[in-house]
């Protein structure tokens, strides 16, 4: 069999980037769905501009908000540098949202009848180096760090329905960090913090918090911002501000179990 040709030519960025890696935070910050770039070599895996900037693609404003939350907190954030059609860097390799046939009722055209050698190739080219990245990260910090934040948003309607939370926090089987941001979060009275909303971790569909959060044994929680509270930059900068405090106030005494 013929071999592949390499799926990133070398002047494109790597799957992963490193900001603030020496952060004195005791929090590190991920952001799953940061980017909706594609490798120039899939071609937009067949999908035309305004799909490639839909939630399909990526988590508009994320990465925006984990950026500003780094530099409020003095924190470490990884963050994936390719579209989650690419492959999803928060599934886990079974799933078959891994790299996704269709998504929200649109057919992803360069996904389709992949190869196992193909697949095989975009989990070694942008799964694993993210996930490695991660955890060499928490390696070096293993005396220091304390919990994972990984930062996502989501769509202000879902199948007809409006969500109505402007925030969320969930958590997989250790509320330790959700319940404690959900309580700060809601003391203003002036935003809607869904718990456990609009999506709980699970197993089936979630990989970091569940493999580099829990899995180490650290307080984590993931963090779910509706897209139209983070159009901008200045509104994701504004909405790292109000989660800073309430991320600062988690009690270094209660991050390990």
């Amino acid at each position: 069999m013929k071999p592949l040709a390499p799926l990133l030519d070398p002047s494109e960025p790597p799957a992963f980037e490193i900001v603030n890696a020496d952060g004195q935070s005791s929090v590190v910050l991920v952001c799953d769905h940061a980017s909706n770039r594609m490798p120039r070599c899939l071609k937009n895996l067949g999908l035309n501009a305004q799909q490639l900037t839909d939630h399909i693609s990526w988590d508009p404003g994320a990465a925006d908000v984990a950026r500003a939350l780094s530099k409020l907190l003095d924190a470490p954030l990884v963050l994936s540098r390719y579209s989650r059609l690419v492959i999803d860097c928060n599934r886990p390799l079974q799933s078959p949202e891994s790299i996704a046939e269709q998504s929200a009722g649109v057919t992803i055209p360069g996904n389709q009848y992949l190869s196992q050698p193909e697949r095989e190739q975009r989990i070694a080219t942008f799964f694993q180096p993210y996930h490695q990245a991660i955890a060499q990260l928490l390696d070096a910090r293993a005396v220091t760090t304390t919990a994972l934040l990984s930062i996502h948003s989501f769509t202000p309607a879902l199948n007809g329905q409006q969500r109505p939370w402007q925030l969320g926090v969930s958590y997989w089987h250790d509320p330790r960090l959700a319940e404690h941001l959900h309580d700060q979060l809601i003391q203003s009275g002036d935003i809607n913090v869904g718990y456990n909303q609009p999506y709980p971790i699970e197993d089936a569909f979630d990989y970091t918090i569940p493999v580099h959060g829990e899995g180490r044994g650290l307080a984590s929680a993931m963090i779910e911002i509706r897209q139209n509270e983070i159009q901008s930059t200045a509104t994701a900068v504004a909405c790292a501000a109000r989660l800073a405090p309430a991320i600062q106030t988690f009690a270094v005494a209660t991050t390990r179990s």
